[in-house]
């Protein structure tokens, strides 16, 4: 099923500015050039046809975008499809609020980003990664409460959005974990992550691109919002980004990678023609 309908409302506008300059052509041309009688149903036939060939390419080169590249308050803003651990400058990879680093399908699964990147992509033991950690210069309020009755992973909690950067990497708490080890959060409790998180980036970046996932896609669970999809959570970070104080300075970007598994469930043509609105 096409993720960008027949009918779409940016589609359709953006066949009108080709229709334009289309019906422009014609006007000028018949100025000086004379259509027999004869000629004019065929060539009313070619132009329709024209016009029917070149409203089926926007569609089709609409459902086919992987890329487009945005300017948000002064920054530039890029979402694509690809692998984030093939970008230049940081990357961020989202844990849970303890900073867990166990790969066991329990609390982190490996085929998750936060599982690739200690399984493949991690240059050490997975304690020297632990030490760093607790090792790091954390702000006061960003250090919660030791959760002493924890079964499984680590005790010390973290307030959602605390980032630590680790060589070329943020590694920052963006879910909450229930008894169970469920990754979950509320609407409210996300969109604090969010603000929290262009803060701090804003202070660490040190004018370098910064690549980051969908966050909230995958197994965090967001309460009261079944139906939330990858383009609601990009529109949500687009929107955090805008009103937050962090802006990038050329060259150095955001971008947003997006899974080739999950391309098709965001309309990238929506969120090009809809500045204005994020």
């Amino acid at each position: 099923m096409a993720k960008v309908s027949l009918c779409d409302k940016q589609v359709f506008n953006e066949f009108k500015g080709y229709a334009s300059l289309l019906f422009g052509f014609i006007g000028g041309v018949v100025i000086f050039v004379d259509i027999p009688a004869s000629q004019k149903i065929l060539s009313g036939g070619v132009c329709l046809l024209i016009l029917i060939i070149g409203y089926i390419w926007l569609w089709k080169r609409a459902n086919s975008l992987k890329e487009i590249s945005l300017t948000i308050e002064e920054s530039t803003v890029v979402i694509k499809t690809g692998n984030i651990f093939e970008q230049d400058g940081l990357k961020v990879i989202a844990f849970n609020e303890y900073f867990d680093t166990q790969v066991d399908e329990r609390i982190i699964a490996e085929a998750s980003l936060n599982g690739k990147f200690i399984k493949e992509h991690l240059s050490c033991a997975v304690s020297e990664l632990d030490d760093y950690i607790t090792n790091y210069r954390f702000d006061a309020e960003e250090v919660r409460e030791v959760n002493v009755g924890r079964a499984e992973g680590k005790k010390q909690k973290f307030e959602i959005g605390t980032i630590c950067v680790y060589g070329d990497y943020i590694l920052t708490a963006l879910s909450k974990f229930d008894n169970h080890n469920k990754a979950h959060l509320t609407m409210p409790e996300y969109l604090g992550f969010l603000v929290n998180f262009w803060d701090k980036v804003n202070r660490v970046y040190a004018q370098k691109s910064v690549s980051v996932p969908i966050f909230g896609s995958g197994l965090t669970r967001i309460k009261g919002h079944k139906i939330i999809d990858e383009q609601d959570l990009l529109k949500i970070m687009l929107w955090t980004f805008r009103i937050s104080e962090m802006r990038f300075k050329h060259p150095a970007k955001l971008t947003i990678i997006i899974h080739e598994a999950k391309i098709d469930k965001v309309n990238l043509l929506e969120l090009k023609t809809a500045r204005n609105g994020l």
